[in-house]
């Protein structure tokens, strides 16, 4: 049973340096995208859903602000909000909230943009008392805000590793 452990602990080292040996580089690694992320402002349109989207980006890029930033991440939200299911009075008992994220990022030392478009969906329910309504909402905003954010790191991440 000890034999095992030293032959698999062999065979990952084996294979590890057969990937070194084919120019793979971890994304998350200290040559890949990953370091850079905490280097990127992000800015936002000024309202509750654009505050939100910007919280979800610079906790997902690791927003370092001791250090200047390389990168300028701007982005335009639309929103639209279409009710769904029918009760008898004719009220809705869902919605579906689909946000629409259009995204540029500019090197602050100036260069050529890099623009990308990532568009989420998420619903929730409608509720009869003003205040589960709003929350709700709000709920679903920020399900919306955090898939947003994670959807738009993935092409940043895509876009800085690229050779």
């Amino acid at each position: 049973m000890r034999m095992l452990a030293p032959c698999g602990l062999a065979l990952a080292l084996v294979a590890s340096l057969g990937l070194a040996g084919c120019g793979f580089t971890p994304l998350y690694g200290d040559a890949g995208a990953g370091t850079s992320l905490s280097r990127i402002a992000v800015t936002t349109q000024d309202d509750r859903l654009g505050y939100r989207v910007r919280e979800q980006l610079e906790d997902a890029l690791g927003r370092d602000g001791s250090q200047t930033p390389l990168w300028r991440l701007q982005t335009t939200l639309e929103q639209s909000r279409r009710p769904m299911g029918r009760r008898i009075d004719d009220t809705a008992t869902r919605y579906e909230l689909t946000v629409r994220g259009t995204w540029t990022l500019t090197p602050t030392t100036g260069g050529d943009p890099v623009t990308g478009v990532e568009t989420v969906t998420t619903t929730y329910a409608a509720a009869d008392q003003p205040y589960a309504a709003i929350a709700a909402q709000q709920d679903g905003e920020e399900r919306a805000a955090a898939e947003l954010a994670r959807l738009i790191r993935l092409d940043l991440l895509r876009t800085l590793s690229a050779p």
